[in-house]
């Protein structure tokens, strides 16, 4: 067989794997489910629920359906918070704010409280003003650099890494001041290694999980700040992380043997 043939071949098959990954992978949205151990978590607090919403990525209405599907999953585990770690939106262009106020609706209506920060996304195109404006009419709590405490944890959101607005030391003082076991919520994994101590955890997204894993785990792609830390929990972080592979994609609008999640963490 020619090389030219092989390539021929290598293309085709390449597309046709783009093609079912965007139709079937990229939907097959599960609800993975997980158990924390963390190091110093009181023991009344033991069995928190905890939905994590990461990388919604809303752009259009197939994206802002599946970003609905993902919502009403969360919904379904009846989690005591919903965690929104960033990307909300794909990229500010017109009906954007529309589509997310459809799709984050039916979290107003819910027992579970929700937190929110931001991600590289959420500044792409626009200011995520309007989406902080929205969020905090539903009763969101936005956690911009800064912290709150919500009975017995704290939550202490750090805005975008990638976009040079991250101050974590800042942040995390706000958060051991007001006290409790903190669970921080910063979008680009990677950064857990600068991440001053003392939380108990860490919640991320940005990865998407690499998107695409091949036999043996290769995962080619790889996002700035989303490298070491891919998907999953890392206990042994310096800061205990779990990094979910969120609902969207981000670049092809395709995924393989790496589906979309919402993810449920019970802390123990």
């Amino acid at each position: 067989m020619r090389l030219r043939d092989i390539a021929l071949l290598l293309g085709a098959a390449g597309a046709a794997t783009l093609v079912y990954g965007a139709l079937v992978e990229a939907n097959r949205l599960v609800l993975e489910r997980r158990r924390l151990r963390l190091r110093d978590w009181p023991e009344a607090l033991a069995g928190t629920r905890m939905a994590v919403l990461a990388d919604l990525h809303v752009r259009d209405r197939y994206s802002a359906a599946l970003a609905s599907r993902a919502v009403a999953l969360a919904l379904i585990a009846k989690p005591d918070y919903v965690l929104i770690p960033g990307d909300l939106v794909a990229r500010w262009q017109p009906g954007v704010l529309e589509l997310l106020t459809e799709t984050l609706k039916p979290l107003a209506g819910s027992e579970a409280t929700v937190v929110v920060s931001m991600g590289n996304h959420d500044y792409d195109g626009g200011s995520p003003n309007p989406m902080v404006k929205l969020c905090e009419g539903l009763g969101f709590k936005v956690l911009r650099n800064t912290a709150w405490r919500h009975g017995d944890i704290t939550f202490a959101g750090i805005d975008s890494a990638n976009m040079c607005r991250a101050e974590p030391r800042h942040t995390m003082e706000q958060a051991h001041k007001l006290g409790g076991p903190i669970i921080v919520l910063w979008h680009e994994p990677d950064v857990v290694d600068i991440l001053p101590r003392g939380a108990q955890l860490m919640v991320s997204g940005h990865s998407h999980g690499g998107q695409f894993t091949f036999p043996g785990g290769f995962t080619p792609m790889h996002t700035t700040n989303g490298r070491k830390y891919v998907r999953g929990f890392y206990p042994n972080a310096p800061t205990p992380i779990y990094v979910s592979r969120g609902v969207g994609t981000t670049g092809p609008p395709s995924r393989l043997n790496c589906p979309p999640e919402v993810s449920l963490l019970e802390l123990v």
